[in-house]
């Protein structure tokens, strides 16, 4: 920027020594054959702060414009004082409390702090203490000067939305379990039913991928619907399901009133109500307090979260995962976290033209990373 003003003005005071201006000194001079007024003093802005200004006009000589020049890049990359002046001492203390004492839940209510954001936060202040000044704040990941005092502001002036919340998360989980019992949950289980296998995706609340894999049931859709044979493939799959705090289950979105489905909707409501069964801790005390382990996702709220919905039907998801597991190597903080093996292991089943069945791999990746994304937008 030095260089850039020096080049600019020096051109100027070399047109302006031409001739055409004479008498006192200063970039800009009074006319000798016209009576124009003075010009009136202008000023550059800092490129790093955009609030210090440089004159540029006046009497002001190349000395003094690079000794300007330097003492204001000094002011600006003296970056403790910049945020913490725009703020009183009071909303400063109160700024800080809530940043360095807030919870999880509590820092995803603020604005611009869902999800990703009040994760990184919380790990930060963790691993170096709680933040001293407000400008401390901007070496969180995600959060740069715009987006911190927008979340400074946010903490002084509260905008309540439980309400808003509420039916939100009505809308996208079955049956209704307090939203603090979600979001204190550390790792859940997304378990997608096909016609003829059932996968499921272990995620933590990292956005870390656990587990990811499915398993062909060679009974499904066989014959008359064998409760024993079913139970018996059903049964398989539990044991082979990691331990949790939620296990989600897709919600079918087949209508009743589509007859020519209706066996395909019997099988599904057979496989959910066997890993209801199965997955759910039997004989608690009425007494204990303790939510459903076991829930339902709406699958049109997924296919709407994605943007898959064609109407009232749900299209593929493959490229959607592909996508995340692009973005999982190729970006610093990428939606959800797979682990190298998995996408070694899964890297051709979802190309175009593939003959291998994941879809029902796919939905139950994209049922757990709409969950957590969900609920936190929802905490907001």
């Amino acid at each position: 920027m030095m260089w850039l003003t020096r080049r600019f003005l020096s051109s100027i005071a070399h047109r302006s020594s031409a001739g055409r201006y004479g008498g006192q000194p200063g970039l800009f001079r009074r006319p000798q054959y016209c009576s124009l007024p003075e010009l009136e003093p202008r000023y550059l802005q800092c490129t790093c702060c955009w609030r210090s200004r440089v004159p540029v006009a006046g009497t002001l000589d190349f000395e003094t414009l690079d000794s300007t020049l330097t003492s204001t890049s000094t002011a600006c990359k003296d970056d403790s004082r910049l945020l913490d002046d725009c703020y009183t001492s009071e909303q400063r203390d109160a700024i800080l409390q809530l940043l360095n004492t807030a919870t999880l839940s509590e820092l995803a209510g603020v604005k611009l702090l869902r999800g990703r954001k009040s994760l990184n936060i919380v790990e930060y202040r963790t691993k170096n203490g709680p933040f001293k000044t407000l400008e401390s704040v901007v070496n969180v990941p995600l959060l740069k000067h715009k987006s911190a005092v927008t979340v400074f502001n946010s903490i002084l002036n509260p905008v309540k939305k439980e309400r808003k919340a509420r039916i939100q998360l009505v809308k996208f989980i079955r049956p209704e379990v307090d939203r603090s019992w979600l979001e204190d949950a550390s790792s859940i289980v997304s378990i997608v039913c096909g016609t003829n296998k059932i996968a499921w995706t272990h995620v933590d609340r990292g956005m870390t991928v656990l587990d990811w894999q499915q398993l062909e049931c060679p009974n499904f859709l066989k014959g008359i619907y064998m409760a024993s044979a079913y139970l018996n493939d059903v049964s398989t799959v539990v044991s082979l399901l990691p331990p949790a705090d939620f296990y989600i289950i897709e919600k079918s979105s087949i209508s009743v009133q589509n007859t020519a489905l209706f066996p395909v909707m019997a099988h599904m409501r057979t496989v959910e109500a066997m890993l209801f069964a199965l997955l759910e801790p039997r004989n608690l005390p009425p007494e204990s307090n303790l939510p459903p382990r076991v829930l339902n996702m709406m699958r049109s709220c997924v296919g709407r979260h994605f943007g898959l919905m064609v109407g009232e039907s749900r299209t593929s998801g493959a490229q959607t995962v592909r996508q995340l597991m692009a973005e999982s190597v190729t970006q610093k903080l990428p939606r959800i976290n797979l682990p190298p093996e998995l996408l070694v292991k899964y890297r051709d089943y979802f190309q175009m033209g593939s003959r291998r069945a994941g879809e029902e791999l796919c939905d139950a990746l994209l049922q757990a990373v709409a969950f957590f994304e969900l609920l936190s937008e929802s905490s907001g």
